[in-house]
């Protein structure tokens, strides 16, 4: 079993933990329709990837 040499200070142990925080999601505007989405998901008002329609939307879905 491994046992340390000595005690790490708060101070080096917290700079190692420095790059743990969670990070904003990105987010862009839909070339099709105009609306805010994720960085590399489909838009889920128009169902369009980057210019490609992706899954065909009915108007009932693309209202909710």
């Amino acid at each position: 079993m491994a046992v340390q040499k000595s005690k790490v200070s708060p101070s080096r142990r917290n700079n190692r933990r420095a790059h743990d925080a969670l990070k904003k999601s990105q987010y862009k505007e839909c070339s099709n329709c105009g609306e805010l989405t994720q960085s590399h998901h489909i838009c889920r008002s128009c169902g369009t990837y980057g210019e490609r329609e992706v899954i065909r939307m009915t108007p009932e879905e693309a209202s909710e």
